[in-house]
């Protein structure tokens, strides 16, 4: 695969960083005049497939990189002015909230939808495993409840969200959020920077 003047954008609402990464990666676009390819994962099966050290360091955390990861998290949210508090239930099941995600790509309001999944979870501590919670943030989304419960449900979507898991590790990817631009990987918030310059100076 190979997309030009796109950017890639693989993600998982279950991450804060992912957060941090999508309230950027709109305006960012904006200002390079590219478009942006939204791909919903589970990061879980990613986790599970590449990157099981995740799984490791949430049962046997390094306690000086738990305090500094929370200490920078904090200072990120403050400048990308967004609000991320720890969730009484992390991590949590994403996978209705990402199948949901599919749907309202199909229905051309998905940074509206996950800018919700998004704040419900990271901004207000809600259970986004929970089917009614999405399913009334697809309502306040401007989406049909009973259209999306029975998107979310079908064989198709499931299978188009695994799909695009497979690919991202099939790319090289091991977690969210994960960009790729002119097939160039770039993974975390924290590269955007190097993204923006890369396609300014075109370094890729």
């Amino acid at each position: 695969m190979n997309k030009t003047n796109c950017i890639e954008f693989y993600f998982d609402c279950s991450s804060p960083w992912t957060y941090l990464a999508f309230v950027e990666i709109l305006p960012l676009s904006q200002r390079q005049n590219v478009e942006i390819i939204w791909k919903p994962i589970l990061v879980g099966g990613v986790f599970n497939s590449v990157n099981k050290d995740v799984y490791e360091f949430r049962e046997n955390p390094n306690l000086l990189k738990l305090v500094y990861s929370s200490s920078d998290l904090d200072l990120w949210a403050k400048h990308r002015k967004i609000n991320i508090s720890m969730p009484k239930i992390f991590p949590v099941n994403s996978v209705k909230a990402m199948r949901g995600c599919l749907f309202a790509m199909q229905n051309n309001c998905l940074p509206l939808f996950a800018q919700k999944v998004f704040d419900a979870y990271w901004g207000n501590g809600l259970d986004i495993s929970n089917e009614s919670i999405v399913m009334e943030i697809a309502e306040n989304s401007g989406l049909s409840p009973t259209e999306f419960k029975n998107y979310i449900e079908l064989q198709s979507t499931k299978d188009a969200l695994i799909s695009n898991s497979s690919e991202l590790i099939e790319r090289g990817g091991f977690g969210s959020p994960t960009l790729f631009y002119n097939n160039h990987m770039f993974f975390g918030n924290d590269r955007l920077h190097l993204l923006e310059e890369a396609i300014n100076k075109k370094l890729i």
